[in-house]
């Protein structure tokens, strides 16, 4: 299949190269240079998004930074709907609010164009492996449509419901990861402060009531886990600031609906607070250091 793609940052470029893998035929752009020769270096072609969307692509992939890019790309006076063919579909898999999604899927149908949203969870680790966790909001039939170029870059590939669901369901699942890594730092660190070994105490919790995905699989204390970025002095992951826009996504989502999201909130504060002081490109695990005592750093 022709497919373009617009956005070839840290996930999109290593999910577009997994298409190339599957034998799809890639047109890309993104504003860096750099990141556009190395696509066409494995084989797609580079093109402007006027050129992608009259050009003769059956389908538009897009990985965006944030809501105002989504908008600008698809809704601007030169944007994809100003172009694109009817009957192109339309895959959004950038990390944005449920409202801005459903703005710009309606606007999509109305020009006839079929659209998901599909954010991704699993890390740039997960993007390059082609293991992702796709969150799908969309019609049925267009999730059908989807399901099989999606699973050229993802493992478990979900279908959530009407247009808008796939970012229901990121930012409360990044919601809860961001409140759960803050759990277990205190607990970690509080452990640790009244003299006991992390390591085991990890053992315990992971065996036990407290046992989750934060612990087991991403502990936040050095030399518990020898593949978790509190290893290699958290370096690299799911940074900070990342982790601060989504959850910001979601207590703005939550007072669009009037839902209380008290811890949601809180963590958010958290998250803000350590980025203020300089540590917003450290993996979101390096929250812990906002808990633990000098003698153990």
């Amino acid at each position: 299949m022709h497919i373009g793609f617009i956005g070839l940052g840290n996930m999109g470029a290593p999910m577009a190269r997994n298409l190339l893998k599957a034998g799809h035929q890639l047109s890309v752009f993104d504003l860096s240079e750099a990141a556009v020769g190395s696509l066409v270096e494995a084989g797609a072609t580079a093109h402007s998004p006027a050129e992608i969307a009259t050009g003769d692509a059956e389908l538009i992939i897009t990985m965006l930074p944030a809501a105002a890019h989504v908008k600008a790309v698809y809704l601007g006076d030169d944007g994809l709907l100003a172009r694109v063919r009817p009957g192109v579909r339309l895959i959004d898999c950038s990390t944005i609010d449920p409202h801005s999604a459903r703005e710009v899927a309606e606007a999509a149908r109305a020009h006839g164009n079929p659209m998901l949203d599909a954010p991704v969870s699993g890390g740039t680790g997960g993007a390059a492996a082609g293991t992702l966790t796709f969150m799908v909001g969309g019609a049925t039939e267009d999730f059908a449509f989807a399901q099989p170029i999606l699973a050229a870059m993802g493992k478990n590939i979900v279908h959530c419901g009407a247009a808008g669901n796939g970012q229901v369901a990121k930012v409360a699942n990044n919601m809860l990861l961001g409140i759960s890594m803050i759990g277990v730092a205190e607990a970690m660190s509080l452990g640790v402060a009244l003299g006991m070994d992390a390591k085991t105490l990890a053992g315990v919790i992971n065996t036990s009531s407290g046992r989750c995905w934060s612990s087991d699989t991403y502990n936040p204390f050095p030399g518990v886990i020898e593949t978790a970025p509190a290893a290699r002095g958290y370096s690299g992951g799911f940074g900070s600031d990342l982790m601060l826009k989504d959850l910001g996504l979601a207590t703005e989502a939550a007072k669009q609906v009037r839902q209380p999201v008290i811890l949601g909130a809180l963590a958010q504060q958290l998250y803000q607070a350590f980025s203020a002081q300089g540590h917003g490109g450290l993996d979101f695990s390096a929250i812990i250091n906002q808990y633990r005592k000098g003698d153990d750093l």
